[in-house]
């Protein structure tokens, strides 16, 4: 869910068949964790990434300041099993950034980056939901040096710290319900085992005892409400890549990994209902590795096709604190699979002082059981924009329209037909 505003792809003049004129030399540039220049992905698909750094400020020459800036705006609504809405669950958001680069030597260059590389803000207003809420706050810096082996290959790494908070509340009747249903059942169980042992046997006493146990909790006059307050924890992690390019054809292919990060977040959990009052623990989530493959290619004059596949694995990602776990034997949330990330696009230079790109999005639907804190599966988006150039200053501007994948919860709540719209803008100084 992000509007990324990252390289200046649409700044090139290439031409298919002949070398680049030195001047143009200097302004093609696409790699890093995104090639795609403002548009909006989505927190709500793919799981919470809201941010990534822009590694393609490092082939930018001399000394480099970029300010990127987005709003997001997603519209999540599901239908329950009974009827009605779930009202939306999504709230807007903004996403800001500052990136500094500069060159040590010929060879050696410097990246310094600061943004909010994850977030979500998931809220249920409307029937059996109300009250479901669940935040999560990060910050992002990361160090980065490149070295520029030969003209055509290139390496860089270093390390990203990644700085989280978390705070979720699952309301009373989404915890009670389940031991009402279960209540019903074992009665059920008993008045049969009774039926057919006799009340006396040993299976007719057991029955009997978990009926009596769900029914207590059932009927407690007592709030379930369930609430869990992760404090501020921040971890380092690690980048490695590596590009080769071919400048006189705008060619350039990079690869990019980026390590697990593993918080271990001090945690507060409260539900008066169960006893579970103040009790402090440890919760470790892990925010999960990625692989991005970028490319890029000049096509014909002024025009350029870019592209990038990004691997993220998801799947790692889960939210188990300790009471939560003890009460319900589960996990507040998680991901069960790891996104693909799809993107090509095309960038085309109009003048010395105008370009512009527009760019296709997709994520494959993965199926099964869609999380009530990230109720979409899969998208398909597409985004425009363009870039204005005076003198050493760059700003740039885009749009993206997102279709969201259907998904269905546990519990049969259906999210369908949503949608999401991003705006960015950047801001580049060189000096």
């Amino acid at each position: 869910m992000t509007v990324q505003p990252h390289d200046d792809y649409a700044l090139i003049g290439t031409q298919a068949c002949g070398p680049l004129r030195e001047e143009d030399k200097m302004k093609v540039y696409v790699l890093g964790a995104s090639v795609a220049a403002l548009c909006a992905t989505g927190a709500v698909a793919g799981g919470i990434e809201r941010n990534s750094n822009n590694y393609g400020l490092l082939y930018e020459d001399g000394n480099q300041i970029e300010l990127t800036f987005a709003h997001i705006s997603p519209t999540v609504k599901g239908k329950y099993v009974g009827g009605g809405s779930t009202g939306d669950m999504a709230g807007d958001y903004t996403s800001t950034g500052v990136a500094y680069k500069t060159d040590i030597t010929d060879q050696l260059s410097f990246g310094l980056y600061f943004n909010d590389g994850y977030g979500a803000d998931s809220t249920y207003s409307e029937g059996f939901y109300t009250g479901l809420n669940a935040e999560w706050d990060s910050t992002q810096t990361a160090v980065i040096l490149k070295y520029q082996a030969t003209d055509r290959i290139s390496v860089y790494g270093g390390v990203r710290y990644v700085e989280s908070s978390a705070d979720i509340t699952i309301p009373d009747q989404m915890i009670r319900k389940p031991y009402e249903d279960g209540a019903a059942q074992a009665t059920a169980g008993a008045a049969a085992a009774e039926a057919a042992y006799g009340p006396a046997d040993p299976r007719t006493i057991g029955a009997q005892q978990l009926a009596a146990q769900l029914n207590a909790v059932a009927t407690s006059t007592d709030s379930l409400e369930f609430t869990a307050q992760a404090e501020k924890d921040g971890r380092f992690g690690y980048v490695l890549g590596a590009a080769y390019e071919i400048p006189d054809i705008a060619l350039r292919v990079g690869l990019t990994w980026q390590s697990a990060i593993t918080h271990e977040f001090d945690t507060t959990e409260n539900s008066f209902g169960f006893g579970v009052i103040g009790v402090e623990s440890t919760t470790e989530i892990e925010m999960p590795q990625s692989v991005a493959l970028d490319f890029q290619t000049g096509v014909a004059k002024d025009t350029l096709v870019f592209g990038q596949v990004k691997w993220v694995e998801w799947s790692k990602w889960e939210v188990r604190t300790q009471e939560y776990e003890t009460v319900t034997g589960d996990a507040i949330t998680g991901i069960d699979d790891d996104v693909i990330t799809w993107q090509l696009g095309v960038g085309r230079r109009f003048s010395d002082e105008f370009s512009g790109f527009a760019r296709v999005t997709y994520e494959k639907s993965n199926g099964g059981i869609a999380s009530r804190l990230a109720p979409t599966d899969g998208r398909i988006s597409l985004g425009v924009g363009g870039t204005y150039t005076d003198g050493a200053m760059k700003l740039r501007g885009g749009i993206e329209f997102a279709k969201l994948g259907d998904a269905e919860d546990g519990s049969g709540t259906k999210f369908e037909s949503n949608t999401l719209m991003g705006i960015g803008a950047a801001m580049t100084f060189a000096f």
